[in-house]
């Protein structure tokens, strides 16, 4: 039975979704600014582990992901861009699906746009309005906290300190703001607008999930996911202006990432310290390393990104894909039991996903293997490993033995013989024109070991 953490309840619970087999979730995408930086990539590896992880379980998961693509800073940008935004946040959308696909992030059902689902966004806040739960005030409409008494019952956020017609513009505040939130700010000069019956203007950041979600996955949703810095102001809002305007549960498990620390400091341009997918790959470190790495940790725990971490990460990986080959060139035929691994694995990702505990796993049927690998089947371990990795989404299927060619091979040999006679330039020189042909070389007591890059 699978668990998760729900933050509405704060405890482990049983996962029953609301149709049968059927799981509704959404997740919160990005904001096409800018790049998506390794934290916000942690979170979407994680929302991936847990898709993943019910579709093995076999739910049928339709997995809406919104794009934002009008917000505060997104405008603020492309003004100093000089573009209109819909040219601005095109190469930073396209490099967000780039992004996950490298990280064998599956794919959402569909990618609503919040600049595409204006009218939603209209008839929601008009639902408010009729019922008195929002208000319009210099062109503006606000939601009115005060009115909805389940205010605070995700987040933990007190409203009894809210002062009357404190009222709060920005998309993004602190957690000291207990005001009423905006749902469509007035039309101002330079900025994107729409029509609409209570005044020309924009949509707030928070209106535009609620709007998009339930459009896709009905009034209640099973599952919301994001990270814990979601949790206020944004995710209490999506729940006040939803059940506001529905007048039934939004959501039933919301499940919240934890942050990503770097060199043990939060993410900040100004300490120099914001990295992205692109800056991993040019010090040459494989996406799928940063994905290892994520899985080390659980994801409501901190994790403390370091590029010593990283280069742990990959060398491990790496030597899990080494396990790979070597079991497709090796035909053991042992009769060791694979059922008690398979129960481990299950047991651990089914506990509110524990994938650290489940690559524990993983490196402990390697152990075995190595201390006796006759007792154990390799094609059955295979066929493990890859029932495995429908979860961990590490591609260990993609994993080939790559026979060297024959040009390879001499040149090993070549510098082989050069090592015996102790012409240590010489030989340095080979290995370093295999390199460049796209093949490493390792030197074993049984020889030279050919692995291509």
């Amino acid at each position: 039975m699978l668990t998760l953490y729900n933050y509405l309840t704060r405890q482990k619970e049983e996962f029953h979704p609301l149709k049968g087999k059927k799981v509704g979730l959404y997740t919160c995408g990005p904001t096409v600014y800018n790049f998506a930086h390794i934290g916000n990539l942690r979170t979407y590896i994680f929302e991936d582990v847990l898709r993943r992880t019910l579709e093995h379980a076999g739910y049928e998961v339709k997995h809406i992901m919104n794009l934002t693509d009008v917000e505060d800073k997104l405008i603020r940008d492309a003004q100093k861009a000089g573009q209109n935004i819909f040219d601005f946040v095109k190469p930073y959308e396209q490099s967000f699906f780039e992004d996950i696909d490298k990280l064998n992030i599956q794919p959402a059902e569909k990618y609503p746009k919040a600049t595409e689902h204006i009218p939603e966004m209209i008839a929601l806040i008009q639902n408010l309005l009729d019922k008195g739960l929002a208000y319009k005030s210099n062109g503006s409409v606000y939601f009115h906290i005060s009115k909805f008494k389940d205010y605070g019952r995700l987040s933990g956020i007190d409203k009894s300190g809210l002062k009357a017609g404190a009222r709060v513009d920005a998309d993004e505040y602190n957690k000291e703001d207990v005001q009423d939130f905006v749902l469509w700010k007035a039309k101002k000069e330079g900025e994107p607008f729409w029509p609409a019956p209570f005044g020309e203007g924009r949509p707030g950041w928070h209106i535009e999930c609620s709007a998009m979600s339930m459009k896709y996955l009905g009034s209640t949703l099973d599952i919301h996911a994001g990270g814990i810095d979601l949790l206020f102001p944004h995710h209490e809002n999506e729940i006040a202006q939803s059940e506001g305007a529905t007048g039934l549960p939004f959501v039933k498990y919301f499940v919240e990432g934890e942050h990503l620390l770097v060199d043990g400091q939060k993410m900040s341009k100004s300490l120099g310290n914001f990295y992205t997918l692109r800056d991993i790959e040019k010090k040459g470190y494989s996406p799928l390393a940063f994905r290892y790495l994520i899985l080390t940790s659980h994801y409501r725990s901190s994790l403390n990104f370091t590029w010593e971490s990283l280069a742990g990460a990959e060398s491990a990986l790496e030597k899990i894909f080494d396990f790979i080959r070597g079991l497709l060139e090796q035909k053991t035929t042992g009769d060791k039991d694979m059922g008690p691994y398979k129960k481990d694995f299950t047991e651990n990702i089914s506990a509110d996903l524990d994938t650290a505990g489940a690559i524990a796993i993983v490196w402990k049927i390697i152990s075995d293997y190595r201390a006796d690998s006759q007792a154990m089947n390799s094609r059955e371990i295979l066929k493990l490993l890859y029932d495995f990795d429908e979860i961990l989404g590490l591609g260990l299927k993609n994993i080939k033995v790559d026979k060297a060619p024959q040009k390879i091979k001499d040149l090993a040999e070549e510098r082989e013989r050069l090592r015996n006679e102790k012409e240590w330039n010489e030989a340095d020189k080979i290995r370093k024109e295999i390199e460049e042909l796209g093949w490493d070389v390792k030197d074993t007591s049984e020889g030279p070991e050919l692995k291509k890059r």
